[in-house]
């Protein structure tokens, strides 16, 4: 298993890192990929991906952060290339539920990290709450035809996944599918390919079911893969096998 976006340099889980990548690796967790959301925690997840080969990071603001978070394209790219294991740009996006950010800047930084992720080649990490017309119309705009796109903790409608799946977007399913009052977020995974399909975590948030009300951490990926499995009428093992492939395909790496 791959826990495609989680956030080590958060708490607990960085206090505790020695064991929770413990528990990942028991878990059968092969890699972690630890989110950048600030340029100033970026310095963290520097560090955090030096700690183990497992690790892998991204460099992005945050559409929560924004305003106050302002890059430009070659600051992106400069601070992805600081590193070989940083090896995606986000997460960034639009959030029109909490507006932490005005609308304008998130706008503006998504269009940054875009450009960026064109030049790169290199996926890029969206987050997308209460903006579905408007993530799908920028990310449209600015498609060169091979923009690498991967929908976060997806959330949004089956149009959305329509849409999205036109061009040629991935999908990564997050606790969120095995709570009870998620059947239409289920009935959309179902009609998403498997081809185009990852799994996370988003710890230390969104534990899953049996977990909810903990703190997450990447080793509860297995209740999130069990879930999917079953909405796609496959085994455990051959979603595994399925959703690690597509990880490292998306993101050009090599091995299991």
């Amino acid at each position: 298993m791959i826990d495609s976006h989680c956030h080590l340099d958060h708490e607990p889980l960085i206090t505790n890192f020695d064991q929770v990548i413990l528990r990942s690796k028991k878990a059968g967790i092969k890699k972690l990929l630890t989110i950048c959301t600030t340029i100033k925690g970026f310095k963290n997840i520097l560090k955090i991906i030096d700690k183990d080969p497992m690790i892998y990071g991204t460099f992005g603001i945050h559409p929560h952060e924004t305003s106050t978070n302002v890059v430009d394209v070659e600051t992106i790219i400069k601070n992805v290339l600081t590193n070989d294991k940083v090896i995606g740009i986000g997460e960034t996006g639009l959030d029109f539920y909490y507006n932490n950010s005005d609308k304008k800047s998130q706008t503006e930084s998504l269009e940054k990290h875009i450009h960026a992720a064109i030049e790169l080649n290199i996926p890029i990490v969206i987050h997308s709450r209460n903006a579905e017309s408007e993530t799908y119309d920028i990310l449209k705009k600015n498609h060169n035809g091979k923009l690498k796109i991967l929908m976060h903790c997806f959330t949004g409608s089956l149009k959305l996944a329509y849409n999205m799946l036109s061009l040629n977007a991935m999908f990564s399913a997050s606790g969120i599918i095995t709570f009870k009052n998620s059947l239409n977020l289920q009935n959309t995974f179902k009609q998403i390919p498997l081809e185009n399909l990852l799994i996370e975590t988003d710890s230390p948030f969104l534990a899953p079911v049996p977990m909810r009300g903990k703190k997450n951490e990447p080793s509860f990926i297995k209740y999130t893969l069990t879930k999917l499995a079953e909405l796609k009428g496959v085994t455990d093992n051959e979603l595994s096998n399925i959703t690690t492939k597509n990880f490292n395909k998306l993101f050009s790496i090599n091995g299991n």
